[in-house]
């Protein structure tokens, strides 16, 4: 799936492509890709005639703010990608919805597992009033306000393994299996440590860490493994660079220790036991 580094990479691209262009009209090749409304005619006609405005990204979900005050979100969920191009490309057997804009260019939704979704929020409306992830989600990365207290107030009650208290999207937005991983390597914590237990040195340590590797992925345009894609199609490049994440049985960059996997939360978790060793704290306070 996606997370916040691809998804962000996508909404650059789309801002620098599909903006102040005229929606002509949209096609629905897969009914349940649309979320929210219920009647095709009503999301198609709510399209119709708008521009864009600007992308915005909230954890993993790309929201499209349109110039009649609605707005149109999106969720790529496992093999989503929204694809820009001519209108005369050949349409992909996976295409669940087309947006057709000025000048014989479209936006499309291609989704060969069929998870994801899009929202058209009615105009007056917000999208967290429409799409209930939003509601219920955490603190972003890069909001000024994150900091090591903010996640001791979160996990203070949890005495969950701190990686699947990172997968958990009303703790902290856009964080995945990929960048979980590589933010518990680079700030020495084993993905098994209590949520609960972590000390405040480790807790600045893990801040600065999920920083740093958020930052990396979007320098290298995400990271594709299986499917994802930017609007132009190309491939994101932080996977060469990992530090553990699909590296079991290699090498550790740093120590020459052998990389590790376990099934955390049903998982996969890649981990060095020399630069994560497991340490049991007391309650951090």
């Amino acid at each position: 799936m996606p997370e916040l580094p691809e998804v962000e990479t996508v909404r650059r691209s789309l801002n620098e492509s599909t903006c102040d262009r005229s929606i002509i009209s949209s096609e629905i090749l897969l009914e349940r890709t649309i979320a929210y409304p219920e009647n095709q005619k009503e999301f198609n006609s709510g399209l119709q005639g708008t521009k864009i405005l600007g992308w915005h990204r909230r954890g993993k979900y790309l929201l499209a703010e349109l110039n009649n005050k609605s707005w149109l979100g999106v969720h790529l969920r496992m093999t989503g990608k929204l694809l820009w191009c001519d209108r005369s490309l050949e349409i992909h057997k996976h295409t669940r919805v087309r947006i057709y804009f000025e000048d014989k260019q479209e936006l499309r939704f291609n989704d060969q597992r069929t998870f994801g979704q899009m929202w058209l929020v009615p105009i007056g409306a917000i999208p967290a009033d429409i799409i209930s992830g939003i509601a219920k989600m955490g603190m972003e990365p890069f909001d000024l306000h994150f900091n090591y207290e903010y996640l001791q107030t979160k996990l203070a009650k949890s005495d969950r393994p701190i990686k699947n208290s990172l997968l958990d999207q009303t703790v902290l937005a856009g964080i995945g299996n990929i960048y979980a991983d590589e933010s518990l390597f680079l700030s020495g914590i084993h993905p098994q440590a209590k949520s609960n237990q972590l000390t405040e040195t480790q807790l600045e340590r893990l801040c600065r860490a999920i920083k740093q590797v958020l930052s990396d992925g979007i320098a290298h345009g995400g990271t594709t493994f299986s499917d994802f894609e930017d609007i132009a199609g190309e491939k994101g490049n932080y996977i060469h660079s990992a530090w553990v994440f699909r590296r079991t049985g290699q090498a550790c960059r740093v120590c020459d220790t052998t990389i590790e996997r376990i099934k955390l939360g049903g998982r996969s978790t890649h981990f060095c036991p020399n630069c994560q060793p497991f340490i049991c704290n007391a309650p951090s306070k």
